[in-house]
């Protein structure tokens, strides 16, 4: 199974509005699917960013089931390059940083909140490949 690899990430959101101002508005999100009232799809590099509201797809219909609440985590990847001017982008857009973290190595990441309070994590490009065999 080591060619797995994760193509789609859910998050369960309130306000569609909100969420889409937030991830297509501020974080240039590409929208490539939405159904009012229901879900907004964003595509995130190679992976696609799933927002449902969640009282909706809880509910039995064509797809099982499903549902989350809490703030949940999830992180994006950069590159090292580009990591200190994604930064700078997020600030920019008015959205407060949490904090950054340095995992040594010469690998840093920080940390905010999108409107449902969620926490997003920006990494950057080969932290989790380190020690890999």
């Amino acid at each position: 199974m080591d060619s797995i690899k994760i193509k789609e990430t859910c998050l369960y959101v309130t306000d569609l509005a909100q969420t889409k101002a937030f991830y297509n508005g501020l974080l240039k999100f590409k929208v490539i699917g939405e159904v009012p009232g229901r879900h907004i799809f964003f595509r995130v590099g190679s992976s696609v960013l799933l927002c449902f509201i969640a009282a909706v797809s809880r509910k039995p219909g064509s797809l099982p089931p499903h549902f989350g609440s809490g703030q949940l985590h999830l992180a994006f990847e950069v590159s090292k390059e580009q990591y200190h001017k994604t930064k700078a982008e997020v600030e920019q857009n008015g959205i407060q940083l949490e904090q950054e973290y340095d995992w040594g190595g010469g690998f840093l990441s920080f940390y905010f909140r999108d409107p449902d309070l969620h926490l997003l994590e920006v990494v950057m490009e080969g932290m989790w490949e380190r020690g890999k065999e």
